[in-house]
Formats: structure tokens, C-alpha cells, sequence
């Protein structure tokens, strides 16, 4: 079974840690250490302050983040907003600033530090990038087949029954807002994760308990 590259980016040229593994720091991001028992709590002082202060992102992230330097949803969606990383297209939803945290989120905290936002905005780089290309007249909106399109160049190979299923979940009277293009990426990345984890033969078959099964889907 040949899973898609990490997060299924897609062509994206831009610099991307496109070999980076999954749980890895993206490079350029603040370190994380552990703080009061919390696993991944990033301490911006002395060394990991000056490095993150270095970053162009971080104004963005700090001036949402708490004293805890993470955001939950409602922070994220804010961040992003202010970032004008969606451009001309319609700020994410509520919902889709949720399932980009619970994409990232490895220490369960429902929230996101610095170095997950960096991965993050790296991926939804990628994913405006190739959303433009087929988004020709910015109408902020794009066909069913091109959908199916996107989702094949980004590496996956999904049968038509499944694009189908994804293309009606995700599509409004014909066709796919950038939002729900962006929530639809989130979501195959996050579920191709969760299953590859699991598939330690590579070939496409897991077994699942009913409760990790949930945990996932629900979170997602």
C-alpha cells in the first residue's frame, strides 16, 4: 500500500519540509519542552523567545496565543483571519479552525503552539496554492471533478465510490468553497494518518477497536 507523501500536500513548490516526518518540529520553529507535567508546552523566553520573535509568523501567533503560547479554534480562526492567509476567498469556518487543531494536536491539549501553527500554515499554503490553479476565474469556488482532480494529484488513490462520497459531503448546489475545500484536505490528511499508523504491513488493511475507531472520528 503506498500511502500519499507527509500531509498529502500536493505540487507544492514553496519551501515546504516536504520529507519532514510526522511529529517532527518544523524546521525554524520554537523548541518544545515539557512544562508542569504537559508534554510539548513551548516556553517563549530567553533563547526560544528570540527565535520565535525572529519569525515573521509569529506576530500573528502572539498576538492571539495566551500566556500558555497555544490557541484554541475560536484563537486560530482569528489568527488566521488576521494573517489574510485565505486572501481573497472567505476566512475558514469555526468548524474547519477545529479540525485543523485536532489534526495537529499529538498532546490532546485541543489546542495549537507555535511550531504546530508553522506546520499548519505550511500546509494550507500548499493547499490555496493548488486550490488557485483550478480556481481560475476567483470565484472563490471550483467544480465536483476538479475536486476529484486535486485529490489525485496530491497522491491519493481512492476509488470513484469514495470521491464521490467526498464530493457530496463537501459541495454546495455544485460546487466546493475554498473552506470546505480546506476542511476536506484537513480531514484526508488526519484520517490517512490515523489509519497508516495502524497499517504496520503497509497494505491498506488495519484492525480497529470500536473505541479507537471513534476517538478518532469524532475528533476529526
Amino acid at each position: 500500500m503506498t500511502y500519499p507523501g507527509f500531509g498529502a500536500y500536493g505540487a507544492y513548490r514553496g519551501q515546504m519540509p516536504m520529507q519532514m516526518a510526522m511529529g517532527q518540529p518544523v524546521p525554524g520553529g520554537v523548541p518544545s519542552v515539557a512544562h508542569a507535567g504537559s508534554s510539548g508546552y513551548s516556553v517563549y523566553s530567553g533563547a526560544y523567545a528570540a527565535a520565535a520573535a525572529a519569525d515573521p509568523m509569529w506576530t500573528f501567533f502572539s498576538a492571539i496565543a495566551g500566556q500558555d503560547g497555544e490557541v484554541d479554534a475560536e484563537e486560530l480562526q482569528r489568527c488566521l483571519t488576521q494573517s489574510g492567509i485565505t486572501g481573497t476567498y472567505t476566512p475558514f469556518s469555526l468548524e474547519t479552525c477545529r479540525i485543523m487543531i485536532s489534526m495537529l494536536d499529538r498532546d490532546n491539549t485541543g489546542k495549537m503552539g507555535f511550531n504546530e501553527f508553522k506546520e499548519l500554515w505550511a500546509a494550507l499554503s500548499a493547499w490555496k496554492q493548488n486550490f488557485m490553479m483550478i480556481d481560475q476565474d476567483r470565484s472563490g469556488t471550483v467544480e465536483l471533478h476538479e475536486l476529484t482532480q486535486v485529490i489525485v494529484a496530491m497522491g491519493y488513490r481512492l476509488s470513484p465510490q469514495t470521491l464521490i462520497a467526498i464530493v457530496k459531503r463537501y459541495s454546495k448546489n455544485g460546487r466546493i468553497f475554498f473552506d470546505d475545500y480546506v476542511a476536506c484536505c484537513v480531514k484526508l490528511r488526519a484520517l490517512t494518518d490515523f489509519f497508516r499508523r495502524r497499517d504496520s504491513m503497509q497494505q491498506g488493511i488495519v484492525n480497529l477497536v470500536y473505541d479507537d475507531f471513534l476517538q478518532c472520528t469524532m475528533a476529526i
